[in-house]
C-alpha cells in the first residue's frame, strides 16, 4: 500500500482523460507523478498493460496539452501487480493548457487557475515576474533606500548606476514595480501593512495604523518601531534598568521581512499584523511559491524567491538571509520558551503566530514537562489527545496529569472520556 496522495503525487485506478488535468498542473508548477493501478484508498489494484498502452498515454498527452510537456512513462511490478508511473517535469514554457484551460494542484486536488495565476504563468513563461514589470510611475525618488544603503554599505549617495545594479531600473530604460515599491512614494495604497492592536477581545481596538504609499523599507522600519513600543518593556533591578522582550524582536523582524519579500504583490491586499495581549499574528497575502512544499518551507531547507529583486535589496541591507534561514531563526528565538511560534499555510495566505515568551518552566521531570508544554500550547486537551500527541499509554498519562493537578499547574473539568485539562 502506498502513502496517500499529495500535491505532487496522484493515483488513478484506470486510464481515463481525467489524468490530463494533473499533467497540465504538474507542467505549470512542479514535478509530479501520476501512478496508474492504485485506487483512491492508496491500495495497489494493478492495471492491464497491452502493447499499445504506453503509446496510448503518450498520444493522449501530446494531442491534448499545449505546449507538449516533458514526461516519462515507466512500467513496474509491485507485489505481483503491474502499475504505470507517469513522471511529469515542470516546464519552462508556461502556461500549459488542457482544453484551453490551465490547471494547478491544491493539496490533492487539481483545479483551474484563476486570472491572476494565469498572468503569473504567462510572465514566468517569458522569464519575467510581476516585480520586474514596468512601473506606471517613472518619477521616483529614493531617499529612504539611499539612507539605508549609506548606513549598511557606506555609499556616498544613490545614483542611476546603483539603481541599475539593484535591478530597480531596467536595461530597457524604465523603473520596474520593485523600484516603485522601494521608492519614497509608491502606488501601493492597498498593499501596505495594516496594524491593529486589540484589547481584551476582538471588539476592543486600542489603535489601528495603516502603513502605505511609502517605501516598503519605511514600512518595515515603522512596523518594528510599533512592535518595540508594545512588546518591549523596561524592568528595574536595583540600580539597573533592563529591556525585556515580551516577544522576541528577532522573530518579529524575520516575520515581517519574510512577509514583505515573499508576499504576492499583484493582489490588492495588505500584510495584516494583529497584536493581542498574548501574541502577534502576521498574515501575508499569497501562499508559498510554486515548487516549495510546506515541509521544505518550515525546515528552511529550500528557498524559492517569488520576488528576487526585492529579496536581493533586503539581502544587501542585511535584513534577510538569502537562503531561507528566516523560519529557522524565528523558531530558534523561542528555544528557551515553553511557548512556540506556529505557522498556518493556506491557499491564499501564510500566517505566523508569535506568542509571548514564557520562561517560567516549573520544576518538573521530563515526562511532566512534556505534558505541561503540550497543554501550554493548546487551549485544552483530553487525556486521549495527550496520549496520541506524546505516545504515552493510559496509565502513564493519568499518573502525570494527577501530579500536575496536585501541583496546581493544571486544572481538570468535565467527566468521563470528555474530561479535559488546561494550564492554570
Amino acid at each position: 500500500m502506498f502513502e496517500r496522495e499529495k500535491y505532487n503525487v496522484e493515483f488513478k485506478e484506470k486510464i481515463t482523460k481525467s489524468f490530463l488535468k494533473t499533467v497540465c498542473a504538474f507542467s505549470n508548477y512542479n514535478d509530479g507523478q501520476i501512478i496508474f493501478g492504485i485506487n483512491d484508498n492508496a491500495e495497489v489494484v494493478g492495471i492491464d498493460v497491452s502493447d499499445d498502452t504506453l503509446l496510448k498515454i503518450e498520444n493522449m498527452i501530446n494531442d491534448s496539452i499545449e505546449p507538449v510537456p516533458s514526461f516519462k512513462i515507466e512500467i513496474k511490478n509491485y507485489y505481483n501487480n503491474t502499475i504505470i508511473i507517469l513522471k511529469v517535469a515542470k516546464g519552462k514554457n508556461t502556461p500549459y493548457y488542457y482544453n484551453k484551460k490551465a490547471y494547478k494542484r491544491s493539496n490533492t486536488l487539481t483545479i483551474e487557475v484563476d486570472r491572476l495565476e494565469l498572468n503569473r504563468l504567462i510572465l514566468e513563461g517569458v522569464n519575467l515576474n510581476y516585480e520586474s514589470m514596468q512601473s506606471t510611475n517613472q518619477d521616483l525618488k529614493f531617499s529612504v533606500l539611499e539612507k539605508a544603503l549609506v548606513n549598511e554599505l557606506g555609499i556616498e549617495r544613490i545614483n542611476l548606476d546603483i539603481l541599475k545594479t539593484l535591478s530597480l531600473y531596467n536595461k530597457e530604460g524604465f523603473y520596474n514595480i520593485a523600484g516603485n515599491l522601494l521608492s519614497d512614494i509608491t502606488d501601493n495604497e492597498n498593499k501596505g501593512i495594516d496594524i491593529i492592536k486589540f484589547g481584551k477581545n476582538l471588539n476592543q481596538i486600542l489603535f489601528r495604523r495603516t502603513l502605505n504609499k511609502t517605501s516598503i523599507l519605511d514600512q518595515y522600519y515603522k512596523a518594528i518601531e510599533i512592535f518595540e513600543t508594545n512588546y518591549q518593556i523596561e524592568e528595574i533591578n536595583g540600580y539597573n534598568r533592563f529591556k525585556k522582550e515580551l516577544i522576541p524582536k528577532e522573530a518579529f523582524r524575520e516575520s515581517i521581512a519574510n512577509a514583505i519579500v515573499h508576499r504576492v504583490w499583484d493582489v490588492e491586499s495588505p500584510i495584516k499584523i494583529s497584536m493581542f495581549e498574548d501574541k502577534i499574528e502576521i498574515n501575508s497575502p499569497g501562499s508559498l511559491p510554486s515548487g516549495i512544499s510546506e515541509v521544505e518551507y518550515l525546515r528552511g531547507s529550500m528557498s524559492l524567491l517569488r520576488n528576487p529583486i526585492i529579496a536581493s535589496v533586503f539581502f544587501r541591507l542585511n535584513i534577510i538571509e538569502k537562503f531561507g534561514t528566516g523560519i529557522s531563526r524565528i523558531i530558534d528565538s523561542y528555544n528557551d520558551s515553553i511557548t512556540k511560534p506556529s505557522f498556518n499555510i493556506s491557499t491564499n495566505s501564510v500566517a505566523i503566530t508569535l506568542p509571548l515568551i514564557d520562561h517560567d518552566i516549573p520544576n518538573l521531570n521530563k515526562d511532566e514537562l512534556l505534558v505541561y508544554k503540550e497543554l501550554k500550547n493548546n487551549v485544552e486537551l483530553t487525556r486521549s489527545e495527550i496520549e496520541i500527541a506524546l505516545g504515552y499509554n493510559k496509565s502513564k498519562t493519568t499518573r502525570i496529569l494527577k501530579k500536575l493537578t496536585d501541583k496546581n499547574l493544571i486544572k481538570r473539568f468535565g467527566n468521563g472520556p470528555k474530561t479535559k485539562y488546561n494550564v492554570i
